[in-house]
């Protein structure tokens, strides 16, 4: 659907012709690092408590096969802010992750290029007021930064991916002023995005709210952290059950561990305060009676941190976690809130990924079309009006070719319909899962029906030609890698 395409459906919404008065605005959430088992909408169960995501789900539609186009930060980052897969600028893993075992890793870009028209940018020339908070890692130095990249206002944006000060004041930050001694950063992200809505109230803005939370260090109030803590002694789970042993999945690796339960008291609070900040946000909207002119979306850059690095989190029943192309690394809550479109509520389960957001603002909002922007993206406008039942897309894809930090292995995966292969590329290794029965990812079916691997192998290989992909690279003294 083209945004011409798209008046009737505004008129219905009550936003009226397209023009600076009548465009809606947008804020966009994305929170780093969490997983789609971590919230309520998605998980009733959860230890975490988020009743501010139940309240905006209230709104949105809930997409419940919503995926990251990476398993780690910034890849996914990259493809919201252009409508394309990481690979085809080479931006394959956080800037700059580099970790070697038996292979080098691919070539990695770690910068945003300055030619790509972002998603800000197209919205700055359609009118509208564009500011970017919290977490950018986006590009090493300052000619990347967002201020660059389309947005007027940049607060906190800068290299790194963790918190340089951690999550508390003072912050380290050259892009953001430290706070009162023991302010808490995710609090303080949600009053400066609170105070830009006040500021921008009269034009159409774009808010974008890029969490730290929650990444690591695993840090809270301890106010907060405390009722977790005693509810987590209630739980009387020991360590024994805690956590399950994970496949050694490259050379050297060593032994791993994946959280199996969710528990973590320190993490609860930050998944709890990152909740409360989103609850900020719509109060503001509301308060200011901006709800019904605001488009906001919520999603995460990739899946719970689950195998490395204190693994305060579990993705079960997806397997993995952070830096793994099982679902459990790239499964994402995935919320987009359309006043007068998605008013009450509901779920889709059309497989959607990161690159899709662009296209779907730019569309929403009545802006001409990006072709070289989202070559990979596409608009789901129809399925959130009920247009269409389905996209005009029918495999999504991703691209790995690193080691992981977290444990997981260099690899590629396609999803067609239910079905997904994964592909390894330190050996060319396959495994075909039927999502639809086996979400987990237990049960390889690769051996007995080989003639839908040839199939979707073929078809994997065919795209990492269109992209320009990349794959591991032989040591300087060593066997030579697996070549797709």
């Amino acid at each position: 659907m083209n945004a011409s395409s798209l008046v009737p459906l505004l008129l219905l919404a009550s936003a009226g012709p397209p023009g600076d008065e009548a465009r809606p605005n947008v804020v966009f959430i994305l929170a780093d690092d969490l997983g789609v088992m971590d919230v309520e909408p998605y998980n009733p169960e959860t230890f975490y408590d988020t009743p501010n995501l139940c309240r905006l789900a209230s709104r949105s539609m809930r997409f419940t096969a919503g995926y990251a186009a990476n398993p780690v930060c910034s890849p996914t980052r990259y493809s919201i802010m252009t409508g394309k897969y990481p690979t085809r600028v080479g931006a394959t893993n956080w800037f700059s992750g580099v970790r070697e075992a038996r292979f080098r890793g691919a070539p990695l870009n770690d910068r945003m290029p300055l030619e790509e028209v972002t998603l800000a940018e197209a919205m700055r020339d359609g009118g509208y007021r564009t500011a970017f908070l919290g977490k950018w890692h986006l590009g090493p130095t300052e000619e990347f930064w967002p201020e660059h990249q389309g947005f007027e206002v940049n607060v906190g944006g800068a290299r790194a991916g963790s918190p340089p000060g951690g999550y508390f004041a003072p912050y380290d930050n050259p892009r953001m002023e430290s706070g009162p001694e023991g302010e808490y950063l995710t609090d303080r992200l949600a009053d400066e995005a609170a105070a830009l809505i006040e500021r921008f109230r009269e034009e159409p803005f774009l808010v974008y709210l890029s969490f730290h939370s929650v990444h690591t260090p695993l840090q809270a109030p301890e106010d907060r952290t405390e009722p977790y803590r005693e509810e987590a002694a209630w739980l009387g789970v020991d360590d024994a059950s805690r956590f399950a042993p994970v496949e050694q999945v490259w050379p050297d690796a060593g032994p791993r561990e994946v959280r199996v339960v969710q528990d973590h008291p320190t993490y609860a609070a930050m998944v709890s305060s990152m909740d409360r900040a989103v609850g900020v946000v719509l109060d503001k909207l509301d308060e200011l009676g901006l709800a019904d002119e605001t488009i906001v979306c919520f999603t995460s850059d990739n899946g719970g941190l689950s195998t490395s690095e204190g693994s305060p989190t579990s993705n079960l029943p997806y397997r993995g976690g952070k830096g793994w192309v099982y679902e459990g690394g790239i499964r994402e809550p995935f919320l987009i809130a359309w006043p007068g479109v998605t008013d009450g509520g509901g779920t889709c389960d059309v497989p959607v990924i990161s690159t899709d957001f662009y296209p779907t603002l730019l569309d929403i909002a009545g802006l001409p079309g990006r072709p070289e922007q989202t070559l990979d993206g596409v608009s789901l406008a129809p399925v959130l009006t009920g247009a269409a039942d389905a996209l005009d897309r029918d495999a999504l894809f991703w691209h790995y070719p690193h080691y992981s930090n977290q444990g997981g292995f260099p690899g590629g995966a396609i999803r067609e319909g239910d079905l997904k292969l994964i592909e390894r590329f330190e050996d060319g290794r396959v495994n075909l899962y039927d999502l639809a029965s086996d979400p987990g990812e237990r049960l390889d079916l690769a051996a007995e029906r080989p003639e839908v691997v040839d199939r979707l192998r073929d078809r994997l290989h065919r795209w990492y030609e269109e992209v320009g992909a990349e794959f591991l690279r032989a040591r300087e003294v060593g066997p030579e890698p697996w070549r797709p």
